[in-house]
Formats: C-alpha cells, sequence, structure tokens
C-alpha cells in the first residue's frame, strides 16, 4: 500500500467513521472501485478504527477518565456491599452511564460476532455497501423529522441500551453508518440530542476495542515491508488528526439537526455504487 492511498483511506475514516455516512461503506466502496490492496489490510483496519478511537478520547477524555473512575468504584462497591448492605453502587449519573455502555455493548458483540463472515463477504462486493447507503439514507431523512427528546442518562432504560446496542451491532454491514444508526436510535427513543452524540460515541470504544483485540491475531499474519509500515502509521494518524474535526462537526449538526444532507448524499453514492456493481459485472 502506497502513502497516498494509506492518506486518502485515513482521510475517509476519519470523516465517514463520526458523520453519519458509514466509514467501512465508502472503504469497501474505495477498495472495489480502485482495487486497493486488501493482503493486509485487516490490519489496516484495525489501525484506522484505533486512530478515531485517539479522535473519541482527546474529545470526550473528562467524561471517559470519569467513567474510567466510576466502574472501579462499581467494583469496589459491589464488593463492600456483601459485608454492608447499605453501600449504594449506583451513586451517580456516571456510574448509571457505565451501566448502559455495559448493556449496549452486549448485543453489539453477539451482533458482529454472529455476522461477521458475512460483514467480510459485504466488503468485497459494491452492491451490499450500496444497498445498506440506501437503507442509511432511509434512517437519517428518518431521524431529520424526530422531535427533540428529553432523556438524559437518568432517564434512559436499560431496554434501551440494549437496542441502542442493537442499532450499533447492525450497523457493522458496511454502508450503515455506526454513529448515523446509534444517534437515529437514541433520538428516536427520545434521548436528548447532546446525550445521544456523547452516547453514540463513547458506546463504540469497547466495541472498536473488542473488534481489534479480535482481529489482531490474523492481522499479525500479514506480511509488512517498511513502507507499508510507515504507510499504515500515517493512515492512523490522519484518521485521529480529520476524526477529530469531525466529531466537532457532528456535535454541531446533531444540535442543529441537519440529517437531510446527508440522508441525499447515502441515497445518491448508494445508487452509484449498485449502479458500479452491474456496469462492472
Amino acid at each position: 500500500m502506497i502513502i497516498f492511498q494509506a492518506i486518502l483511506l485515513g482521510i475517509v475514516q476519519g470523516i465517514a467513521e463520526f458523520l453519519p455516512v458509514s466509514s467501512s461503506g465508502h472503504l469497501a466502496i474505495l477498495q472495489n472501485l480502485f482495487h486497493f490492496e486488501s493482503d493486509t489490510s485487516l490490519l489496516f483496519d484495525v489501525l484506522l478504527h484505533i486512530g478515531t478511537l485517539i479522535a473519541i478520547f482527546v474529545v470526550f477524555w473528562k467524561d471517559i477518565v470519569k467513567l474510567v473512575i466510576e466502574f472501579f468504584g462499581i467494583i469496589s462497591d459491589f464488593i463492600r456491599r456483601f459485608r454492608d448492605p447499605d453501600v449504594i453502587v449506583l451513586s451517580s449519573a456516571y456510574r448509571r452511564f457505565v451501566l448502559l455502555i455495559i448493556v449496549s455493548t452486549i448485543p453489539t458483540a453477539i451482533l458482529g460476532y454472529v455476522g461477521k463472515g458475512f460483514v467480510e463477504y459485504a466488503s468485497t462486493t459494491l452492491l451490499l455497501p450500496g444497498i445498506g447507503l440506501l437503507i442509511n439514507a432511509l434512517l437519517l431523512f428518518i431521524c431529520d423529522r424526530i422531535g427533540d427528546g428529553r432523556k438524559g442518562i437518568k432517564k434512559i432504560s436499560y431496554l434501551n441500551a440494549f437496542e441502542i446496542g442493537m442499532a450499533q451491532g447492525i450497523a457493522t454491514m458496511p454502508g450503515i453508518s455506526r454513529s448515523g444508526s446509534t444517534i437515529a436510535a437514541c433520538l428516536m427513543l427520545g434521548v436528548k440530542k447532546e446525550t445521544a452524540v456523547k452516547y453514540s460515541f463513547i458506546m463504540s470504544i469497547p466495541a472498536v476495542i473488542g473488534a481489534a483485540i479480535l482481529e489482531l491475531k490474523d492481522a499479525g499474519e500479514a506480511s509488512l515491508t517498511g513502507l507499508t509500515i510507515v504507510a499504515y502509521i500515517i493512515g492512523m494518524i490522519v484518521a485521529a488528526v480529520v476524526g477529530y474535526f469531525a466529531i466537532r462537526f457532528m456535535i454541531n449538526v446533531v444540535r442543529r439537526k441537519r440529517y437531510i444532507f446527508f440522508s441525499i448524499y447515502c441515497l445518491v453514492v448508494g445508487l452509484i455504487a449498485i449502479i458500479a456493481h452491474f456496469l462492472t459485472k
């Protein structure tokens, strides 16, 4: 993989991971249209996602630090509760946030594991990412017409968290945006706009880390050259920098509720991908 390709894919990943247009769908389309090298793409995909993970940590570092502290606080107080039944485990909104993220991660992990083979196959064709983008366009169209919600972290139920996690699991299909589907799910469930975008991005952290761990074994089997390693690292850095600005932009988009433009974009790109599939057969 040449450095130009790594930079281009890093830009695509950084933008599409956080804007509701599907990074996996765009990467699959680019790789199929321009025949980018794919013999070591598994490792590169992992590094790209690590890059966008870095962007999330930079933007939401205060929330993430609190969540980590409260996670260990939950474990500590749960153990103490065996000796003192009066100990309150869920003593703050952030502790509830931790449990909500854990609940959301369960269906994501199940759907991601069960559908892994299908997702890998879908990435080798233009047709399925194109269909996914059409589905994504419909979701965003609906999302643009949903009224403002009232639920903050304290009012999001564990059933809501499970449903949002299912949306994230389904979004592993190329063409369906993870951020778009999870934010749409939050808004459909009556979650506040600001809470929806924060929840969507932070809940992706365990999913990305889990996927990276599972893929690293196979990724390590690929043969790498010095130039390839440099290209991969540059791609990861580009994804992190571009991802940071994409998150900031997306926060403003959610506040102003302007999904219709992304809906139209996904519709157009999806149709192009489907047409290209049949023209190149």
